[in-house]
């Protein structure tokens, strides 16, 4: 057990630093070959910033152990909302942007429904990661259109850009090549050390997806979000979740559908998903409903914290 969980460490820590070379590396190639610095950021820097998870959850579906890819976007989901904004907001209280509460937000809710209502058949398959990819398009589309009518200079992508190392090719191509194989390595690493401690534990691999596995890949969003905070830009905070979050739904949540159809139990469905879908309608309505500014309270974030502790209880409980 205890190798595992080395292993298991290990796999997180190499995981961390190879999608950051990886990100840095594709971001300076396209960069190098003239690619504009609105589509690198829509999809090198958006996409990259989820590589950890989807490459994770490739691996996992390629070893036969779907589940464990499911468990980990959902569960990834889960402890974005109700870890690292419930810490995030009890350190500094969390003000919504315009970008988030016009668009990211309600994306957000619509990719949320549209996932629960692909597994209502306690089933994702090839049609259903099509379905959510064709989502994922879209919504890059429209970002694509209002990053058009925006100045450079004040959009996110923009401000993400500008902290990119700058390199020249064969650096960016060092690093990117590089950076694609110990990703690849230390995901089966990690998705080995996952199956094997499930096995030991006599537990369902969904279970450490949802727990271990979620709360490891969800580390670089604790660290990014308690950073912006702590340097006075917190509506950079949710925004980022937001954005992770959807590419959990859109982009993980379709690889384990796409390679090999995945059964799932009951519990996936309205346990998991269930808990998924209740944290987002909270962070909704910390949004809209509850206070006359659009902001995540200290005493809210303890809320949200509260649910995800009280939740991993629950599965602990259910293990």
């Amino acid at each position: 057990m205890w190798v595992n969980l080395l292993l298991m460490a290990a796999g997180f820590a190499a995981l961390i630093w190879s999608a950051d070379r990886f990100l840095s590396g594709a971001a300076a190639t396209a960069s190098n070959l003239g690619v504009s610095n609105i589509l690198i950021g829509l999809t090198v820097v958006s996409l990259g910033t989820s590589a950890p998870e989807i490459v994770v959850a490739l691996i996992a579906a390629l070893e036969d152990n779907a589940i464990l890819a499911v468990g980990n976007a959902i569960g990834s989901n889960i402890a974005n909302i109700g870890l690292v904004l419930g810490i995030t907001a009890i350190i500094a209280p969390l003000p919504f942007s315009q970008n988030v509460l016009r668009r990211e937000l309600p994306w957000l809710l619509g990719a949320t429904t549209l996932a629960i209502i692909l597994m209502f058949d306690r089933e994702l398959d090839r049609l259903d990661g099509f379905v959510l990819l064709c989502g994922l398009m879209y919504i890059l589309w429209q970002l694509l259109r209002s990053e058009k009518d925006t100045d450079p200079a004040d959009s996110a992508l923009a401000s993400e850009l500008e902290e990119l190392p700058q390199m020249n090719q064969g650096s960016a191509v060092f690093w990117l090549i590089s950076g694609l194989l110990v990703l690849l390595a230390a995901a089966q690493l990690l998705v080995y050390a996952a199956t094997e401690i499930a096995i030991e534990l006599g537990i369902s691999s969904m279970i450490i997806g949802l727990t271990i596995v979620a709360i490891g890949t969800s580390l670089p969003e604790l660290a990014a979000t308690v950073g912006a905070a702590m340097k006075g830009q917190p509506d950079i905070a949710i925004g980022n979740i937001v954005g992770s979050n959807i590419l959990n739904i859109l982009a993980v949540l379709a690889v384990p559908g796409i390679v090999s159809a995945t059964a799932l139990d009951f519990s996936a469905l309205w346990r998991d998903s269930g808990m998924m879908l209740a944290l987002t309608l909270m962070l909704a309505l910390f949004a809209y409903g509850l206070n006359s500014r659009a902001i995540i309270t200290r005493f809210e974030g303890m809320v949200m914290l509260l649910a995800w502790i009280g939740y991993n209880a629950l599965l602990a409980q259910q293990a």
